[in-house]
């Protein structure tokens, strides 16, 4: 029993070829990006509105964060 897990270990390690490498590349490559993207989203979804307030708050004629915030 444990000669035919031996092997079935070494035909697992030997299997692996070009075309696998490959594609598994691919798979890290968009698992990457993919992740990236979400986190990118997120930082976006929750920054904008702040960013806004910072650079309104720097502009030439200073206003108060009140005055931002303000529907008028």
């Amino acid at each position: 029993m444990a000669a035919a897990k031996a092997s079935l270990k070494i035909k697992g390690k030997g299997g692996k070829g070009s075309k696998e490498s490959s594609s598994s590349k691919y798979e890290v490559f968009k698992d990457w990006t993919n992740w990236s993207l979400k986190k990118a989203k997120v930082a976006t979804h929750y920054g904008f509105i702040p960013l806004i307030i910072i650079l309104g708050m720097k502009s030439d004629p200073n206003t108060h964060l009140f005055q931002l915030l303000s529907p008028v």
